[in-house]
């Protein structure tokens, strides 16, 4: 994910013309403004750039500040008259060029006020967008909820900070739960469906002792926020969402509770191989009201054994193509790399592994927004409120 500018290097700077972080964006101006001179003095009369200096300022207009750019729009039309006076009378370009050389200068600099301008509002938008980002995908503490965790979001703009994936740990009164999501779409309406079933998942995976209470949660927060945007005529009325809900139990140290609702069914890394999740049958979220007699999702409870981790994707991951449209196998290619190296199967390196592969297998070019999360127990360590956010169990 790309890193966002915190402004020091901002416009009038030249952020990409910099030594050792200070500007030298004036360089090639001024080399090119000597440059014309000197050709010009050693050329002959058939030859005459001396003209040319109008190019000075339109260069400082592209990369240097606004200040920088009308220093040159001075020095510019000076330079062009101490050298033309030092000509003969008969080499002498005279008052047109001049003229043009001003003026040239005037436009340039406000030029670089627009471009300027331009460029602070854009800074100002990335930061806004990473600010939405920090909201919508918190950072999450080193072991929050006693987990060692990785996670890695690429967007498929490369321009956008964050899209319809989310992911999140909660530490609530029964235990650690984790989420990892995928609302169709693009777009703020993905942005705002995602933010709505985060903070929903964060409220009731606190308070909630059944998991799939939790998804039950999820499913009624996305019917209201369909209907809210429809209400608004912003929504088609068809958006929807999959999920993978789990939880760390804390009475049971060696189990996994897990709710897949439309999602992929992660997969269980270890030291002694790969294995998927039993695949679940919930319905993506917002897809609740086509069968309601079914009831709740179903619950999976899994055994876990020490030093297994649970790898969760997006469809990024696993819908990535190669050139010839082969899709990216993700579970051989994990078990093989785990049977090469079981320390693949760390939480940090199996993110890293599996972006990089993702990457690599589709070329660099990813078709959708692309999440990739790794989480596993911390050997001999709680998971439970009390071990974590300072908040007292007594909270209902």
């Amino acid at each position: 994910m790309r890193a966002v500018s915190d402004g020091s290097a901002g416009p009038q700077g030249g952020t990409l013309l910099r030594v050792r972080g200070r500007s030298v964006a004036w360089v090639p101006p001024l080399l090119l403004l000597v440059g014309i001179v000197l050709v010009d003095f050693r050329t002959s009369s058939n030859f005459r750039i001396l003209s040319w200096i109008v190019l000075v300022p339109g260069i400082a207009a592209a990369i240097c500040g606004v200040w920088g750019t009308a220093v040159y729009a001075v020095l510019a039309p000076l330079t062009y008259l101490a050298a033309d006076a030092v000509l003969p009378y008969e080499y002498e370009a005279g008052l047109p060029d001049l003229v043009l050389a001003g003026i040239g200068g005037v436009l340039a600099t406000l030029a670089c006020v627009v471009r300027v301008r331009g460029e602070r509002r854009m800074l100002h938008i990335q930061d806004v967008a990473e600010t939405i980002r920090r909201t919508v995908l918190r950072p999450l503490p080193p072991g929050w909820g006693g987990l060692d965790h990785a996670a890695v979001y690429l967007s498929a703009d490369s321009e956008a900070r964050v899209g319809g994936d989310f992911y999140d740990i909660q530490i609530g009164l029964h235990g650690t739960r984790v989420i990892l999501g995928d609302v169709q779409g693009k777009g703020l309406g993905a942005v705002e469906a995602a933010a709505a079933l985060l903070g929903t998942f964060r409220e009731a995976a606190y308070h909630e002792a059944d998991l799939t209470t939790v998804a039950v949660c999820l499913e009624l927060r996305m019917q209201r926020h369909i209907l809210m945007r429809a209400a608004l005529g912003r929504e088609e009325g068809d958006r929807f969402a999959t999920a993978v809900l789990l939880g760390f139990p804390e009475e049971q140290p060696g189990a996994l509770d897990a709710v897949v609702l439309g999602h992929d069914a992660p997969l269980v890394v270890g030291p002694d191989g790969v294995r998927p999740l039993p695949p679940g049958h919930g319905l993506p979220l917002g897809y609740g009201e086509l069968a309601p007699a079914e009831g709740p999702p179903p619950l999976l409870h899994v055994p876990l054994a020490p030093g297994e981790t649970l790898l969760l994707t997006t469809d990024g991951v696993t819908e990535a193509r190669d050139g010839e449209g082969a899709f990216y196998p993700l579970a051989a290619d994990v078990a093989a790399a785990v049977a090469a190296d079981p320390g693949v199967a760390r939480p940090a390196r199996l993110v890293d592994f599996v972006r990089e592969r993702t990457l690599q297998h589709c070329g660099g070019h990813l078709a959708d927004d692309t999440t990739v999360f790794a989480v596993r127990r911390r050997a001999g360590v709680g998971n439970g409120v009390g071990n974590g956010d300072g908040i007292g169990r007594k909270r209902s």
